[in-house]
């Protein structure tokens, strides 16, 4: 009996592997079993404690993976504009929080509408600090997670077994394309679409299977997502993948029933444009005509394929070259190819094939930068979503194979070989996320022609004071393209930090090159003007603070600098002037209230002075100086009661406080 069993199954498995889908042989078995009321409603009762097990095993290994990720700090690559230098978070305080909330869904950052993500930015500061990116990274690594996790719970919906289940999810999990979606804050947006997006997706292929209508978690599911980020717009199209592999017929009509879907996804794509055209970031190229980006964006769909399975050469930056390279023309026949391999697998009846790159396909499709978007043509992080309907034909197949004595062995060999060498490269790759020198100086390894990774890692090593690797990398971020202000500007700033007269002419002599190069932009006005204050010489200070607002009305550090001009030829009340100004633009700044209350004292505004002190604590109650002075200003108006007490939370705070004033408190 044994021995017929055994035939029997390899006869299936061969059947299977000419085409013969999974989803056949499990809807012909259910018809026989139809009538058995008592295993149709074992099978409702949901997972096995199996399919748990595989799931958990999945999350500790990929957990195990990324655990060095949270070692690393944040990088100088717009982490500073989303988060650490964005407004919306820095200036959050107790009493303003749904103001900022507000600001976040009704802007664009860097030309992106992903407010969700964006809030989640502004929650972390709310509960962690900026000073503790070890938060912020364990919150990425438990959204990738939760998404392995629904990665896993898809496949079984899908018809997998827990076996290609857990081979799927550990793919997603730790395949190395992950991890700049995982090991980078500022990619918030891919992990935490990927929630949505899959939850959105599950709860999809449930309502088909069960019959049962859970529209209000997929469209929650689908507009959360779109609103941590505009990929998600692929979603009713990755439906209708599914529609195909689980024997839904597709036609017109099925298209049409997802109107709704299609309308939302509509809506969000326009929002999204408009905000990248109006921010600049969407770029039609002038180097490439939109017919050569045609070619961009077929040879991007063919490295993303070979990546899948070979991921080499991993940049956090993949640059557009300078000259439109001739082997891009050649790889315009993988759109034929990839028709032909669709329409083929489709008249084959190979569905886990056709679902697989369909989804996929689908899922790149719109990251393909055939309108170009941002610096690189090519992103690690854009396969997030994408890459499971590849490994989902993998897990197909793994499936197939593992049911055969022949191919069951080297079958699990070789897919745990791949594994443990993704597991590998993963686990390194996360080292150049540690932080903005690792990063830039692993760029720099592929991409020594090009002058962003020099630019940022300067900045980099300036602000932390390693100065002379600074000035070696502006000084090759100069020479690689001398006709730029910004590297000018940069390397000012370094020679103004130092404390050697002769850097803060050196400093000057690039502001004024910067000015030369670019002669209307506001802040090189501004910042030359701080080095003219710091030479000494306030009247050329404040004449360039004066240039730069004429330029820029808005620059709130010109009225910073230019109110410390004014202090110090004590023209108090021009100085009170631009710190009023300067808080209509940063109303949050508790020290510039501070600053404001000291000069209405001295213009003896003693109740404004009063209020000022007060705004003050409010947005800082931890320092004792605020309420010392506050304490001044009550004294002079005669209410002592009210003097002490500040006065003595002054004391409790550590403030230094001259104690003559404590006779004036009788």
């Amino acid at each position: 009996m044994s021995a017929k069993k055994k035939t029997r199954k390899e006869k299936i498995a061969e059947q299977k592997l000419k085409g013969v889908s999974v989803e056949k042989s499990i809807s012909k078995n259910s018809k026989k079993q139809s009538t058995n009321k008592s295993t149709s409603s074992k099978s409702k009762k949901g997972l096995k404690s199996t399919h748990w097990i595989a799931a958990i095993a999945s999350i500790i290994i990929t957990s195990l993976v990324f655990s060095n990720s949270l070692k690393n700090q944040f990088v100088n690559w717009d982490d500073d504009k989303n988060f650490y230098e964005n407004k919306n978070i820095t200036t959050l305080t107790d009493g303003n929080f749904w103001v900022n909330t507000k600001k976040i869904f009704t802007s664009p950052v860097i030309g992106n509408y992903n407010p969700l993500t964006i809030w989640t930015f502004l929650l972390e500061n709310k509960a962690f600090g900026l000073d503790q990116p070890f938060y912020w990274h364990l919150n990425n690594l438990l959204l990738h997670l939760f998404c392995v996790l629904l990665i896993f719970l898809i496949s079984i919906q899908l018809n997998l077994s827990w076996k290609a289940a857990i081979l799927v999810a550990l793919l997603f999990g730790i395949h190395p394309l992950r991890v700049e979606s995982v090991a980078w804050v500022t990619e918030r947006k891919d992990v935490l679409y990927g929630v949505f997006y899959l939850t959105a997706l599950l709860y999809y292929i449930k309502s088909i299977k069960e019959k049962k209508r859970y529209l209000v978690v997929i469209i929650s599911c689908f507009i959360l997502s779109l609103l941590s980020k505009i990929q998600a717009v692929v979603l009713p199209l990755s439906m209708l993948c599914v529609d195909y592999l689980l024997n839904q017929k597709i036609s017109w009509n099925d298209v049409f029933n997802k109107w709704f879907y299609f309308l939302i996804s509509l809506a969000m794509g326009i929002i999204g444009i408009m905000f990248l055209s109006d921010q600049g970031s969407l770029e039609s190229n002038s180097t490439y005509p939109i017919w050569q980006r045609i070619f961009i964006g077929t040879y991007s769909y063919m490295i993303y394929l070979v990546k899948s399975i070979v991921p080499y050469r991993m940049s956090p930056l993949y640059p557009y070259p300078s000259s439109f390279p001739p082997l891009f023309y050649p790889t315009i026949l993988m759109l034929p190819a990839t028709l032909t391999a669709l329409w083929w697998a489709f008249k084959k009846e190979y569905k886990a094939f056709v679902f697989g790159l369909g989804f996929f396909t689908f899922n790149i499709f719109f990251m393909l930068q055939i309108l170009g978007a941002g610096q690189g043509f090519i992103a690690d992080r854009f396969t997030y979503i994408a890459y499971f309907g590849l490994f989902f034909i993998f897990g197909y197949y793994f499936d197939l194979l593992i049911k055969t004595e022949k191919f069951k062995i080297p079958t699990i060999a070789l897919f745990s070989v791949a594994l443990s060498i993704f597991a590998f490269l993963s686990f390194n790759q996360n080292k150049v996320w540690e932080n903005s020198g690792t990063l830039w100086t692993h760029v720099l390894k592929y991409y020594d022609n090009i002058t962003l990774p020099y630019g940022n890692r300067a900045n980099y090593y300036r602000d932390i004071g390693e100065t002379q690797k600074a000035l070696a990398d502006y000084n090759a971020r100069i020479n690689l393209k001398q006709d730029e202000a910004a590297p000018f500007n940069s390397r000012a700033r370094l020679y103004f930090n130092s404390q050697n007269p002769e850097d803060w002419k050196r400093s000057l002599q690039d502001y004024n090159k910067a000015i030369e190069l670019e002669p209307n932009n506001a802040e090189y006005y501004t910042n030359r003007g701080a080095i003219y204050a710091k030479m000494g010489n306030v009247q050329a200070a404040i004449t360039d603070l004066n240039k730069g607002l004429s330029i820029n009305p808005q620059h709130s550090v010109a009225y910073l600098n230019r109110s410390l001009m004014y202090s110090m030829i004590d023209d108090v009340p021009n100085a009170l002037k631009d710190i009023q100004s300067y808080l209509a633009l940063n109303p949050y700044n508790a020290d510039l209230w501070y600053e404001s209350g000291r000069c209405k004292r001295r213009l003896k505004r003693e109740q404004e002075a009063i209020a000022d002190f007060s705004k003050a604590i409010q947005y800082n109650n931890q320092k004792g100086v605020f309420y010392y002075e506050r304490c001044k200003s009550y004294l002079s108006v005669g209410r002592k009661t009210d003097a002490l007490n500040d006065y003595n939370m002054a004391l409790k705070l550590g403030a230094n406080v001259d104690r003559s004033i404590e006779q004036f408190f009788n």
